[in-house]
């Protein structure tokens, strides 16, 4: 009994700690921006950071300085602040994250958004060969040529944002692609930039289509943008209930040995009591004989 309440109280103290380390090490913020992370030049940008509830201040840093501070807001279950860049420029595309306070704590900071201008230099012209419709099972290449010398090119698929692929060049570059799929129909556009996060006008579309069967899409595994603030809520409140079960438990059982401690204790007192009334007994038979 006695092995079982110890262990029991020390993974009641090892589950106390684990949320008093959560409380101190608070869970990075989400960050993202719209109407997306490519704006074109003078268009307005907004970015958004996601924190837990208990969020009081917010900080956005680019390229690792000290951009703004801002207080949140309370959009339903979720704290989030918004930064406002008016017009999109060379000087403010670049490498953003953020962080936020609750009280006196700051979080670890978020990942990375790459926030990029567009417009910037010539049109590229994108091609695709052999053509627009492929069966499934071919190789295709595009192509993309910009007039002005530049030295990066990058291929984007429409609503595939975050997938970018890209290819070191001066006035051309080809972008291999396959053997394709259905999955890879859509509509591409190229662009050509300086840098990373300055880039040309946008390419005339180019649709490709893919004959053949379908290949199967299977919905995500989990939201592209999780309620972080319900997830970590949820996790320390599983380990409150189970740090007051096993307080519960350690209770029950020091109460179960209590009771069965004062029972032996009785059972002794009336055996010894017993004895000793027999005893005195068989004294008194033993004078009157």
């Amino acid at each position: 009994m006695t092995s079982t309440l110890t262990a029991l109280l020390y993974l009641g103290l090892f589950l106390s700690q684990t949320i008093r380390t959560e409380k101190q090490n608070l869970s990075k913020p989400i960050i993202w921006a719209k109407p997306d992370f490519m704006i074109p030049k003078g268009k307005q940008a907004l970015i958004f950071c996601q924190g837990t509830p208990e969020a009081v201040k917010y900080q956005l840093y680019f390229e690792g300085h000290l951009f703004r501070q801002q207080s949140p807001k309370q959009l339903g279950r979720r704290n989030i602040a918004m930064f406002h860049i008016p017009a999109m420029t060379p000087l403010t595309a670049g490498q953003y994250k953020c962080i936020y306070r609750s009280k006196k704590l700051w979080s670890n900071p978020s990942d990375p958004l790459d926030l990029v201008v567009t417009e910037l230099y010539d049109t590229p012209t994108l091609s695709v060969h052999p053509g627009p419709e492929v069966t499934s099972g071919e190789n295709v290449s595009f192509y993309c040529q910009l007039g002005t010398a530049t030295n990066k090119f990058f291929l984007l698929k429409e609503g595939q944002s975050p997938h970018l692929q890209h290819r070191y060049g001066n006035t051309q570059v080809e972008f291999p692609i396959g053997p394709v799929t259905t999955a890879h129909r859509g509509t591409y556009r190229c662009f050509g930039s300086y840098n990373n996060h300055a880039w040309s006008f946008p390419s005339e579309p180019v649709k490709l289509q893919v004959a053949g069967e379908e290949t199967p899409r299977f919905p995500p595994l989990c939201p592209l943008t999780p309620d972080l603030a319900s997830w970590d809520h949820t996790a320390q409140n599983l380990l409150r209930i189970i740090l007051a079960f096993l307080v519960l438990v350690a209770l029950m059982c020091f109460l179960a040995e209590d009771w069965l401690w004062r029972k032996r204790a009785q059972e002794k007192a009336n055996g010894a009591s017993s004895q000793e009334h027999r005893r005195r007994f068989r004294t008194q038979r033993r004078l009157i004989e």
